[in-house]
């Protein structure tokens, strides 16, 4: 059998995709201890997410054009050093600077560039080998984005409980390992090269297209669906449901990946028997009932169970919306991975900051509930998985809008 001269490739693209989910995932884990150590509040905390989204859409939307002109290598290699960077400056943050606060939005800032680059470039690398099965290739590629996550809240999480919060420097820093082999893999791998110019269709032939605007929406509320229970459920855990922080954060955001991870695989294995729009609504659906239960349900094992849930009804909204537009649009260049990313990113950035932003005003929605059974951080942090349950019902209709402009 003739072996794959692209399988270094792929198995650096899953490296990247992989580390790509440490580089969005990591932080929120530590929400708790730079609470604890530094008394910010969730919205301050949310605000780094924020800074990450932003910046990575910042980055989708600036080198889009030169990745088409100049190919792929000399950005890929960009993102494991801008990842290790930004690592050690956050985590030096309480030495380097006085407000630690600055030292962590910066660092966030330089390792979220990395994520940016990660999310326009492997698409459209795995998209430009040669293969029968693209489809396949993508949503098993974003696969490893929830493995990735399933590590870095795992293997973070017991480390914290083993060593003490105060340990979060260090853990920090070892998961850098990672983005230095991915560093090397990158160097040796061919990379095919992208679409011709000559043969490139340019962004004004799609942008005002009904049907690529609708999926940069859905784009934006899968993303927003995703990253909003992903980046909470956490602290939603340990502080609404008053878990500890490793039950919570192994049986709640874990699972919540473990179940993102499956969808995507199981799509990539057995997608080519079932029509990916008819996937999409019932994954919607079934996010928006799963966010009301995670608020609304006193029981702390179905609000358990329907975080994890969450994460199989979520997993085909962003690769799946990149396989339909990459098939409808087979010769559009990197920009179109790059606008398709934005969109996911301002709903994965906007997303989590408003609801941390409810989160914050639990003692105001407490004095109108006047609950004696609930303290007023349970009730924001309950309150923001509510108004989180909004980006699933919208992302629903307009993947019905998708639908219909699709077969015209």
């Amino acid at each position: 059998m003739k072996q794959n001269p692209y399988r270094l490739t792929i198995l650096a693209c899953y490296l990247c995709i992989f580390s790509q989910a440490i580089v969005v995932n990591l932080v929120p884990i530590l929400f708790i201890p730079l609470k604890e150590q530094f008394g910010f509040s969730f919205e301050q905390l949310g605000v780094l997410v924020l800074i990450n989204f932003v910046t990575q859409v910042t980055f989708d939307l600036l080198f889009s054009n030169a990745i088409d002109k100049y190919g792929f290598r000399r950005f890929i290699l960009a993102t494991p050093i801008l990842t290790v960077t930004g690592f050690i400056i956050f985590a030096l943050s309480p030495l380097l600077f006085e407000n630690p606060y600055i030292g962590f939005v910066i660092g966030t800032i330089i390792f979220s560039g990395s994520g940016g680059l990660s999310e326009l470039l492997v698409s459209p690398i795995i998209n430009a080998i040669p293969s029968d099965a693209k489809a396949s290739a993508m949503s098993l590629l974003h696969s490893f984005y929830a493995w990735g996550q399933v590590a870095v809240v795992i293997l973070t999480t017991l480390l914290l409980l083993f060593f003490g919060k105060g340990s979060w420097q260090i853990i920090m820093l070892g998961w850098m390992i990672l983005p230095v082999i991915n560093f090397f893999l990158f160097l040796k791998a061919p990379l095919a090269p992208p679409v011709p110019e000559e043969k490139r269709l340019g962004m004004k032939d799609l942008i005002l297209k009904p049907f690529f605007i609708v999926a940069v929406l859905i784009m934006l509320f899968g993303g927003a669906s995703e990253i909003g229970i992903s980046q909470w459920s956490s602290a939603f855990m340990e502080k609404g449901l008053e878990l500890p922080k490793a039950v919570g954060d192994i049986l709640g955001m874990s699972l919540f990946a473990l179940f993102l991870g499956a969808g995507r695989a199981l799509y990539g294995v057995y997608g080519h028997k079932c029509r990916v729009h008819n996937v999409m609504l019932v994954g919607a659906a079934a996010a928006f009932i799963c966010y009301i239960t995670v608020a609304l349900c006193d029981v702390k094992i179905i609000s358990l169970l329907a975080c994890g849930i969450c994460g199989i009804a979520v997993s085909l909204l962003w690769p799946g919306t990149l396989v339909v537009a990459s098939e409808k649009y087979p010769l559009a260049g990197a920009w179109m991975f790059a606008i398709l990313a934005a969109g996911g990113d301002i709903g994965g950035s906007l997303g989590p900051w408003l609801m941390g932003k409810v989160a914050d005003c639990g003692p105001q929605i407490a004095s109108f509930i006047n609950s004696a059974s609930f303290t007023a951080e349970q009730i924001g942090l309950k309150a923001s998985m509510l108004v989180g349950a909004i980006f699933p019902l919208a992302c629903f209709f307009c993947l019905i809008a998708a639908k219909k402009l699709h077969v015209k």
